[in-house]
């Protein structure tokens, strides 16, 4: 596995641009099955979630090229509602394709899929959303079939308002015959570019960014062009690291109005920001201040996928901060690394209790998971010393070359590829 070697104790410094959200383009990549013909996506980062979702798109039988920051799927050729168990086993997000391949095949074959291991992430709500839609489901140990000979809207209500719920039902609903209304659905910013996206397409949606929403069903739908969002967990995490190193960094091609949960927790921290159009400026010249309280939750509070990367800048804040996490009961592995890097912190089911220290060093570390790994980069950044972080392939899965963005912004940060090991012939 690659390695990521980081000479940290240098303020960043420039002009980044913000790269196409992952978590917005994973579901819109799915969502061109419900339309035969070609879609033309812009915008979209050479991630390795990307990639895989393309493999099994291509695997389905459809038609996928990624160049530069363009993606064209032309679906046309696609012919198979089976899901292969060794793509589906590498990335969660592929439960997104159980709603567009029901909607076009009538039937759709997944199996339980992988991802990271940041605490239990039932599909019971996908499932249950469909089955409302009027889908027949049968489990096994691991394989999941569903099928419907017409998907028909009703009326859904999430007991929790779980985004990939939310996406796979208005993919599902997009073509069904009647109205579907789902109601505690997630609004996330990502789900809001969804039905843009299918509404461009020729669907009939409103109210994504809302608690409810509510998909007319129509006939079919059409190939477009279309635009991903900026990645504001991306944007977030620069911001961050800005501050973590008391740097000052101008971000560009951003939506501050999908960050402001993170702007609130920077400002209370004693960090300036400052907004205008899609460009926000962020500095921090002196060290950052404790923040007392912290809770994560679902938007447009502060999200969990942020939780990692703020603890970094408690970890050297000055004062006794307090964190909860409320959406991911295994989503502080990060904390141990941290801790060998010389941090103060304390876990108490789930809440996390900081000390701020003057200064942290750089230590061996390995990167657990997406959001933990880009936390642990930011620490590596900040701390005196050498950082080493392995297992980089699942800061692969949502940061393109997280290396390349920082030494942009004059970061000592190199990729060290892994050597295979000989085979012992004489055994």
């Amino acid at each position: 596995m690659d390695k990521l070697v980081i000479e940290g104790g240098r303020p960043l410094s420039g002009t980044i641009r913000i790269h196409g959200a992952k978590n917005a383009a994973l579901p819109i990549l799915a969502a061109s099955l419900l339309a035969e013909g070609t879609v033309k996506l812009s915008n979209v980062p050479h991630l390795l979630d990307i990639e895989v979702m393309l493999s099994i798109l291509s695997r389905l039988g459809s038609k996928c090229k990624h160049e530069l920051e363009t993606v064209t799927v032309d679906t046309s050729s696609a012919n198979s509602f089976h899901v292969p168990e060794d793509l589906m086993k590498q990335m969660r997000s592929s439960i997104f394709l159980m709603g567009p391949l029901l909607a076009r095949f009538g039937e759709v074959t997944i199996y339980q899929p992988g991802g990271c291991a940041i605490g239990e992430r039932k599909i019971d709500l996908h499932l249950q959303g469909l089955q409302a839609l009027g889908a027949q489901i049968e489990e096994s140990s691991d394989k999941i079939h569903c099928r419907a000979s017409r998907l028909v809207g009703t009326d859904i209500h999430l007991d929790f308002a779980s985004v990939g719920a939310t996406e796979n039902i208005m993919m599902a609903a997009a073509t069904a015959h009647g109205t579907t209304v789902i109601s505690n659905a997630a609004r996330e910013p990502e789900i809001q570019d969804l039905q843009h996206f299918l509404n461009k397409m020729g669907a009939n949606i409103i109210g994504a960014g809302t608690d409810t929403i509510t998909i007319h069903g129509v006939e079919r739908l059409t190939p477009c062009e279309y635009e991903i969002i900026p990645d504001r967990i991306v944007a977030g995490t620069v911001m961050i690291a800005a501050a973590v190193t008391r740097g000052s960094v101008t971000l560009t091609k951003t939506n501050p109005s999908h960050l402001t949960s993170l702007m609130h927790v920077l400002k209370r921290a004693g960090v300036q920001t400052s907004v205008c159009n899609d460009i926000i400026n962020i500095s921090c010249m002196s060290r950052p201040k404790a923040v007392e309280r912290i809770v994560t939750s679902p938007y447009p509070s502060f999200p969990t996928d942020l939780q990692s990367q703020v603890m970094v800048l408690l970890s050297v804040a000055d004062g006794f901060s307090v964190m909860k996490e409320t959406v991911f009961e295994g989503r502080f592995k990060h904390v141990e690394e941290l801790s060998r890097m010389g941090a103060d912190i304390s876990t108490d089911m789930n809440y996390a209790f900081i000390r701020g220290v003057q200064r942290i060093y750089g230590a061996t570390v390995e990167a657990t998971d997406l959001r933990a790994g880009a936390a642990l980069v930011i620490a590596g950044l900040a701390a005196q010393g050498t950082t080493v972080v392995e297992q980089v392939h699942h800061i692969d899965r949502g940061y393109d070359r997280i290396e390349n963005m920082f030494q942009g912004l004059g970061a000592r940060i190199y990729r060290q590829a892994s050597i295979p090991k000989p085979l012992d012939l004489a055994n």
